[in-house]
């Protein structure tokens, strides 16, 4: 099992829209950077965790737990031509784009914000210190986690 951090605008989708879905559960497609489509290409497999983080709001936090549901598959959104996603140059014989599905676990009663997050990473021997969210730099929307980060922060939150 592996972790991952991503992220979403909560005015695109939120995790109260993701507790609305009527199995939890949404695909999580638009992603148009080929780093970030490398994972969910290849590296995110059905029962991995995910730490579902709110950006580019008033308070960016890590506002849920999720669980990928479907690992990486073609994002065929990409191939609509009314969609939002819509890319000319993807061909569905040979996809450019893909996506995952992941199911929501819980809501976090206290979300986690990035000022936590980073004053967190300061404390001596602190599993957040390398965190790739924190890192200068870092606006890939699916980053790589380990298993302490995770933990740490499902812990922060309840705390």
């Amino acid at each position: 099992m592996k972790y991952w951090l991503m992220k979403t605008e909560p005015t695109t989708y939120s995790v109260d829209d993701l507790a609305n879905e009527s199995d939890l559960t949404t695909c999580w497609e638009g992603v148009r950077n080929y780093q970030a489509r490398n994972l969910l290409r290849d590296e995110i497999e059905e029962g991995d965790r995910v730490l579902f983080y709110h950006s580019a709001c008033k308070t960016p936090a890590v506002v849920g737990l999720a669980t990928v549901a479907r690992g990486g598959y073609p994002d065929h959104h990409a191939w609509d031509k009314k969609s939002h996603y819509f890319d000319p140059k993807s061909d569905p014989e040979s996809p450019t784009w893909f996506m995952v599905d992941v199911k929501l676990d819980q809501k976090l009663e206290r979300p986690v914000t990035l000022a936590e997050l980073r004053e967190e990473a300061t404390r001596a021997r602190s599993p957040l210190s390398d965190m790739v969210l924190l890192q200068k730099g870092s606006r890939l929307s699916v980053q790589p986690v380990t298993k302490k980060q995770f933990d740490r922060v499902v812990k922060m939150s309840q705390s």
